[in-house]
């Protein structure tokens, strides 16, 4: 008698947060590895948190308790995430406030066992860095796994009348790292489950 494995089918959750208070950019761009990832492995779930959307409060230093239902939400949303990919616009040469704020109110370990990819967007091609050595070790910080292809992107790739990316290689390197995001997490669930 013959027996056959079958592969099980792993759902896993993705969640994008969009760092950017101004402007559709760099939310475009997070909806599209969330859109991207699904297309690869339709067992994986996608939600945006579009930090336009919420009333994150300032943090202070006090427990998560004593914050607003949106922080409460926004800060459980991303805990219990499988994997996440945070997208930031640049702003004088660093990742929005806005970002380094819900940052500000996590636990140390809040990635651990996590792929956390980064895209970034910008108006110069000096700032591709900033992801590298700015956010990356913020994500390390919180046991992240950051995978090797972030993303940024020049807003010269953006059509300028529907903010949609334009630019192909841009579209390749983010269904890279969807994929490269997917493959890891899946390997980490596989030892971790």
């Amino acid at each position: 008698m013959k027996m056959t494995m079958r592969k099980e089918v792993v759902t896993l959750k993705l969640v994008g947060i969009s760092g950017a208070l101004a402007g559709d950019k760099t939310s475009l761009a997070v909806n599209d590895v969330l859109a991207t990832a699904k297309l690869l492995d339709s067992a994986v779930k996608t939600e945006l948190i579009d930090l336009r959307d919420y009333e994150v409060e300032f943090a202070t230093g006090a427990p998560l308790v004593d914050y607003n239902n949106d922080t409460w939400n926004v800060v459980n949303t991303m805990l219990s995430a499988d994997f996440l990919v945070f997208g930031t616009p640049i702003y004088q040469a660093s990742i929005s406030g806005a970002l380094k704020n819900l940052f500000d109110l996590l636990p140390q370990n809040a990635f651990k066992h996590k792929v956390t990819g980064i895209v970034a967007t910008g108006w110069s091609e000096k700032h591709f860095l900033v992801p590298e050595y700015q956010l990356k070790p913020i994500l390390s910080y919180f046991k992240g796994l950051v995978p090797t292809g972030n993303v940024f992107i020049h807003n010269d790739s953006f059509n300028e009348e529907s903010d949609e990316i334009i630019d192909r290689d841009v579209s390749e390197r983010m269904q890279n790292l969807a994929d490269e995001m997917i493959y890891l997490q899946q390997a980490i669930h596989n030892r971790y489950g």
